[in-house]
């Protein structure tokens, strides 16, 4: 995942947060935001100090980016998206954690399994 598609203002997460509508399971909170005339989705990461220490957050958050890499093709790319880890995904390997994620895109209608590069 290319670092132009990443979301690191605090000023982005906060029009997100407040403009944008959000969904969840028990391991990630999806918040997103449509954004017109944007050619290719960004993504923010947010993972709690509580999860575990700096390299289980770190694992996490490249689980993540991995996972939408894999998923680029099906996500609609004119969003913005924040993802905030929950606790269990401390113990959650890459599949789990991209299961996940897929659920939470499949529930808020933002994967569309129609769409294929």
């Amino acid at each position: 995942m290319k670092k132009t598609y990443r979301i690191k203002k605090n000023k982005e997460f906060q029009q997100i947060f407040h403009h944008g509508q959000s969904f969840a399971n028990r391991q990630l909170v999806l918040y997103f935001l449509k954004k017109k005339d944007q050619a290719h989705f960004r993504i923010g990461l947010s993972v709690s100090k509580k999860i575990g220490h700096a390299v289980m957050r770190n694992q996490i958050k490249r689980y993540l980016r991995q996972s939408f890499h894999e998923l680029e093709g099906q996500i609609k790319p004119e969003y913005d998206f924040i993802i905030i880890a929950r606790k269990p995904t401390h113990q959650m390997g890459f599949h789990e954690i991209k299961s996940s994620l897929t659920h939470v895109l499949h529930k808020s209608k933002l994967l569309d399994r129609k769409l294929r590069n």
